[in-house]
């Protein structure tokens, strides 16, 4: 999980919805289901801001064919009056139509922002122990190894690996798929370091096109990245681009 850089508030249709917030699940559902804003600001907004990267995951849900939703970070059904609040939104991977029936077919576990957990179908998110990627240090709470796996970070205390643990399994982030992908991805980016290496090419320049964006995207598993590169991503990041640190 990358930390999501909120940048304005929004579109001026959300800013008048949230002028007068609902006040109860049942009216911000309603609401939300007819506010006809949702398309501008998930791709001209939530998205730029985020690089194309889901908030949760970091797939690029637009490669994988299964879209992205806007994502309520506090439920709506728990905290009604963030339903229009542009500081608690973010894009997640997996659209309400296509993006679910596809994992439907495939047989995939659902995971980010319409995970079970994360829907509330095992009961209200404690909020207390989630970790949001609103928060600037979020990246601290997990690590990512070369067999896919994700696991609370190194050098937590005991409150935040129990903050790590919770917002890994409300969020399914080790799903098959997921666990899949991000292995995939380290081979790749492995292999392409060894071809590179042993043909004497730029590794700067590799590292450049894995991590810094391209008309406004990243590509996917922008942390998995920077466990594999370690300390050449960060000087990487450092000189190019701060702004992703």
């Amino acid at each position: 999980m990358r930390h999501v850089k909120k940048v304005g508030l929004g579109t001026n249709a959300l800013a008048a919805q949230h002028v007068n917030p609902p006040s109860t699940p049942t009216t911000a559902t309603s609401r939300w289901a007819g506010f006809n804003g949702k398309p501008v600001l998930l791709n001209h907004h939530l998205l730029d801001e985020q690089y194309h990267l889901c908030c949760y995951s970091e797939v690029r849900a637009d490669e994988l064919g299964i879209g992205y939703h806007i994502e309520h970070v506090e439920n709506k059904s728990q905290i009604p009056a963030r339903t229009f609040d542009y500081l608690n939104l973010a894009a997640s991977a997996f659209d309400s139509d296509t993006g679910l029936q596809q994992a439907s077919r495939q047989g995939w576990e659902v995971f980010g922002g319409h995970a079970p957990g994360k829907r509330g179908v095992g009961g209200p998110i404690d909020m207390s122990l989630f970790v949001s990627p609103h928060e600037p240090d979020c990246a601290k709470y997990f690590t990512y190894t070369s067999d896919g796996e994700v696991s609370p970070g190194p050098n937590l205390t005991a409150e935040e690996f129990d903050r790590a643990e919770y917002t890994i399994k409300v969020l399914n982030l080790r799903s098959q798929l997921l666990v899949s992908l991000r292995r995939s991805w380290w081979d790749e980016l492995d292999q392409c370091w060894l071809d590179h290496t042993q043909r004497q090419w730029d590794l700067e320049r590799l590292m450049s096109v894995d991590l810094l964006p391209s008309n406004g995207k990243l590509r996917p598993f922008f942390s998995v990245t920077m466990h594999s590169y370690k300390y050449a991503a960060l000087a990487l990041l450092q000189q190019h681009a701060p702004e992703l640190l």
